[in-house]
């Protein structure tokens, strides 16, 4: 019996889509095998499903890499150069990051300030008063809280203490009697 043809368009049922690119993916994958036994052809599919899960077939004794390697040599194409061009412009502006990153730093410990001007000076002291009064309100909040804890020890060691008194003399008040 023949098996009807189907229209081809977008299956609208999620699980529906999920089990027929199942199903086309492994029967793709078994084609691409054949070819690879068959007719000696290096075969490398690289697929991702609408759920951005990864799927590829390799042929036996080869790589995606030398796969797409050879295909640059006999298309004339470079797939390699763009990557590696936004990866050398991203680490561009990284190092120029890290280079002014370390210019403020030496700068807020007093080094290399010959290369600023009044008013990036004017700036730099500004940002070194703000930081100033921000330690200065921890310091006394810390000094704060250490003199609320010192009292509270004191007392409670003061009432200790007069208990302990208290008991002393109660004791020895009633070994008289």
């Amino acid at each position: 019996m023949a098996r009807g043809k189907i229209q081809i368009k977008r299956i609208e049922n999620q699980t529906n889509r999920q089990v027929t690119y199942s199903k086309r993916r492994n029967g793709l994958f078994k084609k691409a095998h054949e070819l690879t036994v068959l007719c000696d052809a290096r075969v490398s599919i690289i697929m991702f499903s609408s759920s951005n899960k990864l799927h590829e077939f390799i042929s036996p004794n080869t790589t995606t890499k030398e796969i797409i390697d050879l295909y640059q040599t006999v298309s004339d194409v470079d797939v390699w150069s763009a990557h590696y061009e936004r990866m050398q412009e991203t680490k561009r502006k990284l190092l120029e990051t890290n280079r002014k990153l370390r210019t403020q730093i030496k700068q807020r410990l007093g080094e290399c300030l010959d290369e600023l001007d009044i008013q990036e000076l004017r700036s730099l002291e500004e940002e070194m008063e703000n930081t100033f009064k921000l330690v200065r309100e921890r310091k006394f909040k810390s000094l704060g809280n250490q003199i609320e804890t010192t009292k509270k020890k004191v007392k409670t060691s003061s009432i200790f203490t007069h208990f302990a008194f208290l008991s002393y003399y109660l004791s020895q008040y009633f070994r008289v009697m």
